[in-house]
């Protein structure tokens, strides 16, 4: 969890200050992860701040416009869901959206 937590600070070199050379990447940052909680909210469909299976299953469509084809997705819902809780977490699917390359508002725009 550094990794999110330096990334959402902004902190690039770990010194607890964001650094005027820093500020953008805090910005974009920033941006990211309200991104990312726009479609986590999109996907809960019964506003529990978790993704079951089925609102997942249900959401495929939009996945799929967002991040590109899913072959299977409950072996991707297994993937995602990391502490095995059977629900995903907004730090899951924060790490899978970076590892997807999720990008709403290009996916939006067009």
């Amino acid at each position: 969890k550094q990794w999110y937590q330096r990334r959402v600070r902004g902190d690039t070199d770990g010194d607890n200050y964001v650094e005027l050379r820093e500020f953008r990447f805090l910005l974009l940052s920033l941006r990211q992860f309200m991104e990312y909680w726009e479609v986590f909210n999109r996907l809960d469909k019964d506003g529990d701040n978790r993704v079951g299976y089925d609102e997942f299953k249900k959401s495929r469509k939009k996945l799929e416009e967002w991040v590109g084809p899913i072959q299977d997705m409950e072996k991707e819902f297994m993937n995602m869901d990391k502490d095995g809780g059977g629900m995903i977490i907004f730090d899951e699917f924060c790490t899978w959206a970076i590892k997807k390359s999720l990008d709403l508002e290009m996916k939006e725009d067009s």
